[in-house]
């Protein structure tokens, strides 16, 4: 029963995710740590269209990769290396949700962090969205990279390739991931009209 209720959680958050165009076609991905399972976390299947994703396909699984639940012909999001590494040097994180959000991702592909530059961003992000070192998808290296600049913060960009947001629920992660682009956009805007201001720290 709470596999099925963690597996109904990530399509939920996986459809919405689609629907508001923070991923494409089967980019992305989105997990939630397994309570009381030690080291056994639920995530999207790998190249699945989320339009017609059902829970029967997310798989369950343990940050050394191996496989407790998955349909027959299933495995998991190719980058389940990125989570597995968040969340074994991370315990306070309890979900994860990985976007190609357009505005954020033209700033991992330019290798440029986002500063504070908007008042929401320290209390829903923890202030300014730092810049993971670039590593191959899907790599061990990604993962590693990413739970180390990730620091404390909400979430980070990942050079060349996308957004990974996290918290210790998957609403408040996906939140993040939603901030995370909002303040993208805006920046991009900024710039295109000016120089941006950052909020100094207090």
């Amino acid at each position: 029963m709470m596999y099925e209720r963690i597996r109904a959680k990530i399509v939920e958050c996986s459809k919405r995710m689609y629907d508001e165009h923070l991923v494409s076609a089967t980019s992305g991905n989105v997990s939630m740590r397994i309570p009381g399972r030690d080291g056994m976390f639920a995530i999207t299947p790998s190249s699945e269209s989320y339009s017609t994703m059902t829970a029967d396909r997310i798989v369950i699984m343990t940050v050394d990769g191996e496989i407790i639940q998955r349909p027959d012909d299933g495995k998991p999001s190719s980058e389940w290396r990125l989570h597995a590494e968040i969340y074994r040097a991370k315990p306070e994180v309890g979900a994860i949700v990985h976007t190609h959000s357009p505005y954020a991702t033209a700033f991992a592909v330019i290798r440029e962090p986002i500063p504070l530059i908007l008042i929401e961003m320290q209390p829903w992000l923890g202030g300014a969205i730092p810049l993971a070192e670039y590593a191959p998808t899907g790599s061990l290296q990604l993962g590693l990279n990413a739970a180390r600049d990730l620091g404390d913060l909400g979430g980070c960009l990942l050079a060349n390739h996308g957004v990974v947001a996290v918290a210790p629920d998957l609403d408040l992660a996906y939140t993040r991931a939603t901030y995370i682009e909002d303040a993208a956009k805006i920046y991009h805007m900024a710039r295109c009209v000016g120089k941006p201001v950052e909020i100094p720290l207090n």
